[in-house]
């Protein structure tokens, strides 16, 4: 049997920890922030 092909997607917006965790990006944080409170972007980070 082939092997399986990485989903590409997920190839560019996934990555791998050395532990074998999986680190991804939050939504939410990268723009349209004008209209966002203060409070609400504080409570983003991080």
């Amino acid at each position: 049997m082939p092997k399986v092909k990485t989903n590409s997607g997920a190839k560019k917006r996934f990555k791998m920890t050395g532990t074998g965790k999986i680190k991804r990006k939050h939504a939410f944080h990268s723009h349209i922030l004008t209209k966002k409170s203060t409070k609400r972007k504080r409570g983003l980070v991080g």
